[in-house]
């Protein structure tokens, strides 16, 4: 089903974000100043083509133990940038998508796929793609762990 689900979205507009992921991509790797949005930027282009299947997750929640205070404000200086230069017209390009999507009764899984990408095209840095499983293992892990 998520391979159905992934071929319906990459024809009814998902490639269009795809390419817009690719470009950002280009462009952070283009200016010095951005290169380390780049492997965030890869990340989410990957989930924009296949948004099912795949779940975008912080880096602290796969590994917990090494949380690192330096790096959480550097990241957050990055969000920022990012969000000023490429995240709100990534945003409003996926929810634009989602609303055409769902405009359509077959589109409207896919359209919500869009909605969420668009809140993670707002703060990238720090997500890394992973699948569903692998997500809920390691929220499964985080919850024993806190509790414990």
């Amino acid at each position: 089903m998520r391979t159905i689900l992934n071929i319906l979205n990459f024809f009814m507009g998902g490639f269009l974000t795809t390419i817009g992921w690719l470009v950002a991509t280009l462009l952070s790797i283009i200016f010095i100043i951005t290169l380390p949005l780049t492997r965030s930027c890869w990340e989410i282009t990957k989930l924009s083509l296949f948004p099912f299947g795949n779940e975008a997750v912080h880096v602290d929640e796969l590994n917990p133990g090494r949380k690192n205070i330096f790096l959480n404000s550097g990241g957050t200086l990055l969000n920022i940038v990012w969000l000023v230069f490429c995240g709100w017209w990534l945003c409003v390009t996926h929810i634009l998508v989602g609303i055409a999507q769902c405009i359509t009764i077959i589109g409207i899984p896919t359209g919500i796929a869009h909605f969420k990408i668009a809140a993670i095209a707002l703060w990238p840095v720090g997500r890394r793609v992973v699948s569903v499983e692998v997500a809920k293992a390691a929220r499964e892990a985080n919850a024993r762990s806190r509790f414990n």
